[in-house]
């Protein structure tokens, strides 16, 4: 299989492109912009603190001259040494405004997360609600109900700040929370907070970051202009809000008593967005949590239970699986009691057209779905432990045993190696994690372990790329690197759903081979989910056919090939495959539209509908 050429290694290369952005005239910008505003907030009230309070008799609201280059206010004192003197006041107390309405924006917005959905609900209602009131408004009001003062000031802002935030993180973190490597990570058995640290901040960070440099420069306006209002900074002290306010009065008699504290916030608002810029364009943001997980506590996995003799060789029983989903009043049913097995070391294909349940199956045997579906089932067996309890099948992410089970002897291969893994970890930890959350390795005998494992599914230099990103590996190395995540236990079964769709053909036939060697060497048990028949063909030895949420039939490769198909839809997805021998000119078979067949296995009929 062809692979990426030879990249740097990630650090180099974002040191290298951090250099580049600094080099361009934006970077340039704000190098300069940011020494500016340190020089101003470090050294302006040691330099002109004291100059800062000196009034001169003799020259009030005086224009500006050699000794006072923007004049003196109407109390003589030098109007330039009181906006340096005020540049640590300002600056500072809108970096904590920011800094407070930033973190609880961000705990807002990343609740829903890991609280209960009846929760979430009310949280994502209430910052919509808060959203609805103009900032300023809400600015003002918490400044009169905490009081007057610096301390009330930034409380105001930041707490106003906070709904906006909130809904930014939680429109970000839904939109990552759906990508297909957090739930690798949920069917590896990690819990809500470590997949909310570990996998959804990592990759909110950056756009949180950016929006993070413009609200900086919009509290400095709305901390001025609340020391305008007289709400904020009280005398004796003073900012450049206050400077503002004292300079209004004389700006006929001395304009630089309000322009210049109105162009210093105006300097520092932009050079907090060209900060901003510059980061989002050069830093690679690296994940928040990197550290080993606390020892989980042991917890013990269902204990198999006794099964008949016929059943030892069967990984995975299922009877009467049934998924509903709310329809307005009703409940419909995209998966309607169905039944099948699959026996240790079996290859089995589940083939079907788009819609039919195929992947909704996979999920409800693997306990990801959860509210408003409603899964339930008579048994599921899996791996000699019964799934079930009272005719239901939690969620995974509610029922502690059933994670370690799921997350050690079930692995999913998921259809687009580009989303399968989190694009902010490197491959190697991504590997490693389940060795930690269920084997109790430390961090480093995981990422050994890891490695070999990278080396398992013929990735070249494992070591070397286990240290890489997945934007450095092809597709067919990211496939191949899900295959050695569901290697680092032992699993009994695979769920492939679909795992060369997004795959040129070479690739495929590489990652197909992977599967067949994997499930020879390690007695695995392969559920494949394909659209592709002569993929199902080639790899399995049995196939169910699924339509309409119903198992129509259950046929042996041999009898499929051979054209002993019973059911008619069977029959259908036959003649629509393609072949080398059709006539020129000659029309694909395709399904009349409006043809409705049978879901009954033993009624194997078609119908028309009008």
């Amino acid at each position: 299989m062809t692979s990426l050429p030879e990249t740097a290694a990630p650090a180099a290369a974002k040191s290298s492109r951090f250099a580049t952005v600094l080099r361009t005239p934006l970077g340039i910008t704000t190098i300069f912009g940011v020494l500016m505003v340190l020089f101003m907030v470090i050294f302006g009230p040691i330099i002109w603190g004291a100059q800062s309070t000196v009034a001169d008799f003799g020259q009030l609201s005086a224009p500006p001259g050699p000794g006072h280059p923007f004049g003196t206010d109407a109390g003589g004192r030098d109007v330039l040494a009181r906006v340096m003197t005020a540049a640590r006041l300002s600056v500072s107390m809108a970096m904590v405004a920011t800094a407070l309405g930033v973190c609880g924006g961000l705990l807002i917005g990343l609740l829903p997360v890991v609280v209960p959905r009846r929760g979430a609900r009310f949280i994502v209602s209430a910052t919509g609600i808060a959203i609805a009131f103009p900032s300023l408004l809400m600015i003002m009001v918490f400044s009169v109900a905490i009081g007057t003062g610096v301390q009330g000031a930034v409380l105001a802002i930041g707490f106003a700040m906070m709904p906006s935030f909130g809904r930014l993180a939680q429109t970000m973190s839904a939109s990552v929370a759906g990508r297909d490597f957090v739930l690798a990570a949920r069917i590896l058995g990690v819990s809500k907070t470590r997949i909310l640290l570990r996998h959804i901040l990592p990759n909110v960070a950056e756009p949180l970051t950016v929006n993070a440099s413009l609200a900086a420069g919009g509290s400095l306006i709305a901390f001025a202009g609340l020391s305008f209002l007289g709400l904020g900074v009280q005398a004796p002290d003073f900012d450049w809000g206050r400077l503002l306010n004292e300079g209004l009065e004389k700006i006929y008699v001395n304009p630089a008593t309000a322009l210049a504290p109105a162009a210093a916030v105006v300097f520092v608002g932009v050079v907090f967005t060209l900060l901003g810029e510059t980061l989002s364009r050069g830093f690679g943001i690296e994940p928040l949590l990197s550290r080993r997980p606390r020892a989980l506590q042991k917890i013990a996995a269902p204990k198999p239970e006794a099964v008949e003799t016929a059943q030892e060789d069967t990984v995975l029983d299922v009877r009467g699986l049934r998924v509903a989903a709310p329809a307005g009043a009703n409940w419909t049913h995209p998966v309607n009691n169905i039944s099948f097995q699959i026996r240790r070391g079996e290859i089995v294909g589940l083939v079907g057209e788009s819609g039919s349940g195929k992947s909704l199956t996979c999920m409800a045997v693997a306990a990801l779905l959860e509210d408003p579906l409603d899964v339930s089932a008579e048994s599921v067996r899996f791996d000699g432990s019964e799934l079930t309890q009272d005719g239901k099948i939690p969620s995974r992410i509610r029922a502690a045993a059933l994670r370690k089970q799921l997350g050690t002897r079930l692995a999913l291969v998921f259809q687009d190696p580009s989303t399968s893994l989190n694009p902010a970890l490197q491959v190697g930890k991504q590997v490693a994690e389940i060795g930690q959350l269920h084997e109790g390795l430390s961090a480093k005998e995981a990422q050994e372990r890891a490695i070999e494992r990278l080396g398992d599914v013929r990735i070249p230099e494992p070591k070397r790329r286990a240290k890489q990103y997945p934007y450095e590996f092809s597709g067919g190395m990211r496939q191949r690197a899900m295959i050695a995540m569901g290697l680092m236990g032992s699993p009994a079964l695979i769920i492939a759903d679909e795992p060369t769709t997004a795959l040129d053909v070479t690739v495929q036939r590489g990652v197909l081979g992977l599967l067949k060697a994997v499930n020879k060497e390690e007695n695995a048990a392969i559920l494949l989910v394909s659209h592709d028949i002569a993929v199902v063909t080639g790899l399995c030895t049995r196939v169910l056919v699924m339509y309409r949420g119903s198992i129509v039939e259950n046929v042996d490769v041999e009898d499929l090939i051979a054209g002993r198909a019973k059911h008619p839809y069977t029959q259908a997805l036959l003649a629509a495959v393609p072949t080398m021998k059709a006539e020129k000119g000659e029309y694909f078979a395709t399904i009349p539209e409006g043809t409705v067949f049978s879901t009954s296995v033993a009624e194997p009929i078609a119908e028309e509908v009008a």
